[in-house]
């Protein structure tokens, strides 16, 4: 194999450290022919495979390549799995994929030429990796990664292990942290917690660069945009970041904008598919979901306060964790007398002195409370939701 890439994959297995692994980790085939591993910029996903390999790659061969490593200015993905498959190699994981032109066309050649080589690939630029699954076919199932949860901040930052809960043993009061007092790492969760490079100095600069990339290049590519069409995206986004969460009135949002109204879905969803907000429906959840678009949230708690800075209310923040965490697990949909429903269950949210009144006549309901470290009856934390993966 070519020195430059071998270097490259024992540098980047060097600076991976495998003592916590992501909640994906132990959901992914990793043994299936070839399967895709996206989620939004930041989330871990190159750190994931990293461990991978470092963990297997004495029992089988493995090889870890960038797609935007300067060996494929003159050559092709296809050249190098050859190669691979010539020295009898097994398993082959392929970062960054979108930034390889024509990734879909040549994974699929690779995927029936190669039926001995297993590959991995992620991608960062959610849109581009749906627009591939067209070539793909039915060939690599699509594993979608998300954020920290706080029960995965509470393990990869203060070494605290919580078991998986589910919504019902959350609802029956079963959710427990070891811990005396919750509310103070929740805090710091809510506001730092969703992205495993928080620790870092650099976080907010390093933050604001994955927004920036996000909405001036993945974007506008993915649509084929213009340059001034996206600055008119980036600026959908901060007037998003000021009124969330909020009903989506198209017209008087393309006069702000300046945009024509009839473009604005696709931007919603362009943003929602590439991790920058969320969309609550009132019928079938998730980025697939048919619904009408009831809401609109910033993706996660800490875009919220980084995007709205000192406009940031602690209700919307306390309504973008609850729809953030438990959409990962369940579908989340809105609710016609309170905030939201998931399988027929009402949810209302707010603090701890919230009342009773908006769920009163709602048989299956719940009152999810913030600044509270217990609940009783259907008075539930706040924080337990983030325990569910």
């Amino acid at each position: 194999m070519d020195f430059t890439l071998t270097s490259y994959m024992d540098g980047q297995l060097r600076q991976t450290v495998s003592t916590f692994h992501r909640y994906m980790y132990d959901k992914i085939s990793w043994h299936s022919r070839m399967i895709g591993l996206v989620g939004p910029r930041g989330v871990g996903k190159s750190t994931m495979i990293l461990q991978y390999i470092k963990e297997h790659r004495e029992a089988e061969r493995m090889f870890y390549v960038s797609a935007d490593h300067i060996y494929f200015s003159s050559h092709t993905l296809i050249e190098l799995v050859d190669d691979y498959a010539k020295e009898g190699g097994s398993h082959i994981f392929i970062d960054e994929i979108h930034k390889y032109e024509n990734w879909s066309r040549e994974l699929k050649q690779i995927y029936d030429t190669h039926p001995d080589v297993k590959v991995v690939f992620t991608g960062s630029s959610v849109l581009d990796i749906y627009k591939g699954q067209a070539d793909l076919s039915r060939r690599a199932p699509v594993f979608m990664m998300q954020g920290l949860s706080f029960r995965e901040y509470l393990m990869m930052f203060h070494q605290i292990e919580t078991p998986l809960y589910t919504l019902g043993d959350i609802l029956e009061h079963r959710a427990t942290i070891p811990v005396d007092h919750p509310l103070p790492l929740f805090r710091d969760y809510l506001k730092r917690g969703y992205y495993p490079f928080s620790g870092e100095s650099d976080f907010e600069l390093r933050l604001r660069q994955i927004i920036n990339q996000t909405m001036e290049a993945d974007i506008p590519l993915y649509a084929g945009m213009n340059a001034s069409t996206g600055r008119k995206l980036k600026k959908l986004l901060a007037v998003i970041a000021r009124s969330v969460p909020f009903k989506p009135v198209m017209d008087s949002l393309a006069t702000v904008v300046g945009v024509s109204r009839n473009v604005l879905p696709d931007y919603f969803l362009y943003m929602e598919q590439a991790g920058m907000i969320g969309q609550l429906r009132d019928d079938t959840g998730g980025i697939r979901g048919v619904g009408k678009v009831e809401k609109v949230y910033l993706d996660n708690p800490v875009l919220a306060y980084i995007l709205g800075a000192e406009a940031t209310e602690i209700g919307n923040i306390r309504e973008t964790f609850f729809y953030n965490q438990m959409r990962v697990t369940t579908d989340v949909i809105s609710s016609r007398h309170s905030d939201f429903e998931i399988n027929g269950i009402t949810f209302e949210v707010g603090g701890k002195k919230k009342g009773q009144k908006q769920i009163a006549g709602e048989t299956d309901s719940y009152l999810v409370k913030d600044d509270i470290e217990y609940g009783s009856g259907n008075i539930v934390p706040l924080w337990a939701f983030g325990l569910t993966y």
